[in-house]
């Protein structure tokens, strides 16, 4: 197993992901709590916020009623996630859980997949989770999908510097993100799914695969996103169109982000 990678823990360290969902990530936020409260069982359900980062998912969760412990591997993710109100966090590894078999009624993966470039750190990631949930026991794993970074790359003009090009090159050809200069905006080290892997990959864990959806969907890419959001006619219209089309395979590779969501049987 390998150690979480230095170029990963200084992009969290920077401490921005405790601000991003509700800045620049407020549609990602808002799309996911709408796809959660689909798939989860009812509060009180146990649920594992796995990869948890600052806390954001489970400060909401705890709200609704759900018994949630926070995992991440980021000492600063923990200390934000327990200041911001989570009961119980703590730094550990998705691919070695610290929970007993079938001690969850559901597994959140909103943010490990991303980090892991192995796909056998993946299998043991997935894997875990199935270890720990109960029979009937619920996964969401999100994943960036793999043409993010061309269309983000484009919209915020970065495919202009030659650096960027070459990483995209690598996106494109096997999803493996790296950012060894460590610029500003350009992420850290990642692996981009096609949605198709995604799928494949959650079934090989031994899940039930119920749904596969855009997260941001087509709405991702709007440049006043949040002029949308912020009035709530608007929202509702932008929130509907997102949902008619958020399983359409011809378009998931052009969300940002995708969520599979899969049942242990």
């Amino acid at each position: 197993m390998t150690s979480f990678d230095d170029d990963i823990t200084a992009y969290y360290d920077r401490g921005e992901e405790a601000g991003r969902l509700g800045d620049w990530g407020r549609l990602e936020l808002l799309r996911t709590q709408v796809l959660l409260e689909r798939c989860l069982p009812p509060a009180p359900a146990v649920v594992l916020d796995v990869g948890g980062g600052p806390g954001v998912y489970a400060v909401w969760l705890a709200r609704l009623g759900y018994d949630v412990v926070l995992l991440d591997p980021v000492e600063l993710h923990v200390t934000q996630a327990r200041a911001a109100g989570v009961a119980s966090a703590e730094v550990g590894d998705a691919r070695a859980l610290p929970f007993e078999d079938g001690s969850a009624d559901a597994v959140l993966l909103l943010g490990p997949l991303y980090h892991l470039h192995d796909a056998a750190d993946r299998r043991r990631a997935l894997g875990e989770a199935r270890r720990v949930l109960k029979p009937g026991g619920v996964l969401a794993a999100a994943a960036i999908t793999r043409f993010a970074s061309a269309i983000d790359g484009l919209v915020k003009g970065f495919v202009r510097d030659p650096e960027f090009e070459r990483i995209l090159e690598s996106d494109l050809r096997d999803g493996r993100h790296e950012n060894p200069a460590r610029k500003p905006g350009w992420f850290t080290t990642a692996y981009f799914h096609l949605p198709d892997e995604l799928a494949a990959e959650v079934r090989a864990a031994g899940f039930e695969l119920t749904t596969l959806v855009a997260v941001e969907g087509i709405g991702g890419w709007l440049p006043d996103v949040d002029d949308w959001l912020d009035e709530p006619a608007r929202r509702a219209v932008l929130l509907r169109t997102i949902a008619r089309v958020e399983t359409e395979p011809s378009l998931l590779g052009a969300s940002p982000h995708v969520l599979a969501v899969g049942v242990k049987r």
